[in-house]
């Protein structure tokens, strides 16, 4: 299906996307940043601080935004790397990818200019397919080595999610697994609980993740599966009251709203030989639950068999 692009109040433009069912998303080109995904009843699925709404468009907190060639800030650049405030294009050789029904979808293309190869001297190409369907919401990264040198990167999806209330929200399928504290600098753990809850700031890095992992929200009856391939690691974060008070892009009470739920490859850093290609996949499904009506066994959405 086709899409639509229009220029936001500011002036930025945005892709729209939508597909039969009713369902929306958003993207802005400034960053390559999904800023709106709407289920088919237009409810909001993605979180985006309202403080962060501006004239500029870097200032928008939110969102699913694109880390690349660094996540976090072990290296020479800034805080996640550059690819996430700068302006990408539409890209006219879009990745090869088997041709699906009702499936609304955009191909955008990053390279680096003058100004980016003074802080990285390195060329390359970042692609980005995002398709949305029914409840469903996906994301294919793909990044080639266009330099006569070895690309060493590291890369994340960052998702920050829309919820009810912090407190009633529960992680799973990241349980029995190694985790890096980035509050404790970055120290070694091994996850002991059954399932991931909040009632103070989380900022893990976990590492070696199955494929799927549920974000079950029990006020909202909801479930976020999250599928990723090439994307070993998951990060967990919510600010909580504190470090949101802190934030100059957060209103005090968005730590209530939000939790953030990134597919990465952050442990170990992916290497391209001249002309080489790595690709990853993403893919983000809103599902229906309740653990009073039985509605949703949280195996079957871990381990596929819903």
């Amino acid at each position: 299906m086709p899409f639509d692009i229009v220029n936001d109040p500011n002036g930025f433009p945005r892709v729209l996307l939508s597909e039969p069912g009713g369902s929306s998303a958003e993207v802005l080109l400034y960053d390559g940043r999904v800023v709106s995904w709407k289920n088919e009843h237009g409810e909001e699925l993605l979180f985006r601080s309202s403080k962060a709404i501006g004239k500029s468009p870097n200032v928008i907190k939110g969102g699913i935004s694109v880390c690349f060639p660094q996540f976090g800030n072990l290296g020479l650049l800034e805080q996640h790397g550059y690819a996430s405030n700068r302006l990408w294009s539409l890209d006219n050789c879009p990745l090869h990818l088997a041709p699906a029904d009702n499936l609304s979808s955009v191909d955008l293309i990053f390279k680096p200019s003058g100004r980016h190869l003074k802080i990285l001297p390195h060329s390359f190409e970042l692609r980005l397919h995002i398709s949305l369907g029914p409840s469903k919401l996906t994301l294919i990264p793909c990044v080639r080595n266009t330099d006569k040198k070895s690309l060493s990167f590291t890369f994340a999806l960052r998702n920050y999610l829309s919820v009810s209330d912090i407190s009633e929200v529960r992680v799973e399928g990241l349980e029995t697994l190694d985790y890096l504290d980035n509050l404790l600098h970055r120290e070694r753990f091994t996850e002991q609980a059954d399932a991931i809850t909040f009632d103070s700031e989380v900022d893990r890095i976990y590492l070696s993740t199955p494929a799927n992992i549920a974000i079950i929200d029990h006020e909202k009856k909801r479930t976020f599966v999250l599928r990723k391939e090439g994307l070993p690691d998951a990060v967990v974060w919510n600010p909580w009251d504190k470090t949101a008070k802190a934030l100059p892009d957060f209103r005090d009470e968005d730590y209530k709203i939000m939790l953030s739920v990134d597919s990465a490859a952050f442990e170990k850093p992916i290497v391209l030989k001249p002309s080489e290609e790595w690709r990853g996949c993403q893919e983000l499904c809103s599902v229906s639950s309740s653990y009073c009506s039985g509605q949703l066994d949280p195996l079957k959405v871990l381990y596929g068999f819903s």
